[in-house]
């Protein structure tokens, strides 16, 4: 597709284009991606800085000019196109915050170029298919997620109400009583650190944070798995299912066309055998 959109391109422009789409240049590319990504990660080492610091800076503004180079080759060779692919907006960003003043408040924004290595998941069908079955799930999740809130608050306005006189640091206000909920939900330390010690006060507060436990761990949480499996499985489903309508319209032009050779090849023994026939009656 690059090659023939490409020859739609003439002269330097057009040369371009099949730089910047040459699968060699676009692996190039994402090798640097992951190196400058690693690289970043030996920025955090104090014991790697001392060593190599001043190679990993050089290296890093290296890497920067090459990705502006790229933006801009890429720019001048799909035009206002590049302004309408989200990923090319999203390089467009991550570049121009690397070109941003590198000091202590703003060096941060930089390393957010590592989030380029998410274009790998592009290359990768069985990932592309787990991006899809996500977003094609988002409305469940949403849903689920709207529940659970509804179950956070339930239990925090019951917490707050039975347990906020005798624990106000874990349930004095709704947002605390929601935030040790969370905790509990999480399963750290909710038997220990919250729960004995409400049951020392309070012996039957068991049964609330039981019930809350079921409903949300054990239950709704298990909802958001559910939901993306079946997204998961509707996709392979539909995947399949125009699988074999292909095959099939492969098949019926396959026919189609063994039927027309067929017709073919009988008009043409009969226009033979008139032929034999017009002979045989010119010889007597």
């Amino acid at each position: 597709m690059a090659t023939d959109e490409s020859s739609n391109i003439s002269g330097l422009r057009g040369r371009i284009y099949g730089l910047v789409e040459n699968p060699v240049f676009q692996k190039a590319i994402m090798a640097l991606i992951v190196i400058n990504a690693i690289t970043l990660g030996f920025e955090t080492s104090p014991t790697v800085m001392a060593a190599i610091g001043p190679e990993l800076q050089v290296f890093d503004q290296i890497v920067i000019w090459i990705f502006c180079v790229e933006i801009v080759l890429r720019i001048y060779a799909h035009g206002l196109k590049f302004f309408r692919d989200p990923w090319s907006i999203f390089d467009f960003i991550v570049v121009a915050i690397t070109l941003t003043p590198s000091n202590d408040s703003l060096a941060v924004l930089r390393s957010l170029r590592v989030l380029r290595v998410l274009r790998l998941v592009s290359a990768v069908p069985r990932l592309r298919r787990i991006v899809a079955a996500l977003l094609h799930a988002v409305p469940g999740v949403v849903a689920i997620g709207v529940l659970l809130l509804l179950v956070f608050y339930v239990f925090a306005v019951i917490s707050t109400k039975l347990f906020g006189s005798a624990f106000p640091d874990w349930f004095g206000t709704i947002g605390a009583s929601m935030f040790t909920l969370f905790q509990i939900m999480t399963l750290e330390s909710w038997s220990m650190g919250i729960v004995r010690p409400v049951m020392e006060v309070y012996s039957w507060g068991w049964i609330v944070f039981v019930a809350f436990i079921v409903l949300s761990s054990f239950t709704v949480l298990n909802l958001f798995i559910a939901i993306i499996i079946d997204s998961m499985q509707t996709l392979h489903e539909t995947e399949q299912t125009q699988t074999i309508e292909e095959m099939s319209e492969v098949v019926q032009q396959e026919h189609q066309h063994r039927s027309e050779e067929f017709l073919e090849l009988q008009r043409e023994i009969q226009t033979l055998k008139k032929l034999l026939e017009e002979r045989a009656t010119k010889a007597n």
